[in-house]
């Protein structure tokens, strides 16, 4: 059985006030992807990285060793995997991981645990999902009777909704076939006219294919920067954690 890892990094990061595409603006004096980068490894055997804005700057970064796609439309997420068909294809006896690039706390304990969660009861889909204090922003992870029923958007979310605790971490392990048959299912139908991976959930869901939420082992995995002030922020966080260590 062979795992694999596609980290989405196509993102420019406009309000980050930098001339890097956003996966790499640093934390801690490194670039955010390479954090996500180490996360990962102990779980899979190979990477793809989707690049996007400044393509050329990130596959430099990385080197080496790790497969890149590109996704030259910013279309969603859902489109951004479909750009690595080809190398999901490869290991499609396996698991493949799906996560942000830009998420530098997601740690190789949460996944390693995701996917364990994941192989032990068989499932198609596993989310990794968080328990946070300000849940805003998020999507909420609903379930019924302990099983995972959706992800609700906060913009879709009613007030009892809103109150759940538990988030979408944007991370995913998929049984790699269950992947590959949802991902052309996707429609982009909606108002932003994208592609989001988070339907492939749904259409599992929908097809009663087994799929479950495996929460983290610390809230921090959730969290990312959008502009200058986050980034500082989750420099700082980034900073206690270490020095915890």
């Amino acid at each position: 059985m062979s795992n694999c890892a596609v980290i989405l990094a196509a993102g420019e990061g406009k309000r980050m006030k930098s001339d890097k595409p956003k996966v790499l603006c640093e934390v801690l004096g490194r670039p955010m992807i390479d954090y996500v980068i180490d996360a990962c490894r102990s779980s899979v055997s190979a990477l793809c990285v989707v690049t996007g804005y400044k393509s050329d700057m990130v596959k430099s970064h990385l080197g080496e060793g790790i497969t890149t796609a590109i996704q030259a439309e910013r279309l969603g997420t859902g489109h951004a995997v479909m750009q690595a068909m080809d190398f999901i294809e490869l290991h499609k006896d396996g698991n493949v991981l799906v996560l942000c690039g830009d998420a530098p706390l997601m740690n190789k304990e949460t996944l390693e645990g995701g996917l364990k969660h994941h192989t032990d009861h068989d499932l198609a889909v596993t989310v990794i999902s968080a328990r946070v204090e300000d849940p805003t922003g998020y999507g909420r992870i609903v379930k019924e009777n302990g099983k995972l029923k959706a992800i609700v958007e906060q913009k879709d979310a009613d007030d009892i909704t809103k109150a759940i605790d538990e988030v979408n971490s944007g991370a995913y392990w998929f049984r790699t076939e269950v992947l590959l048959a949802l991902l052309p299912k996707l429609h982009n139908n909606n108002a932003q006219g994208e592609y989001y991976l988070t339907d492939t959930i749904k259409l599992a869901l929908e097809e009663h294919l087994p799929c479950d939420a495996f929460a983290a082992n610390s809230p921090d995995v959730v969290l990312g920067a959008n502009d200058t002030e986050q980034l500082e922020q989750l420099n700082q966080k980034a900073l206690k954690i270490f020095n915890s260590l």
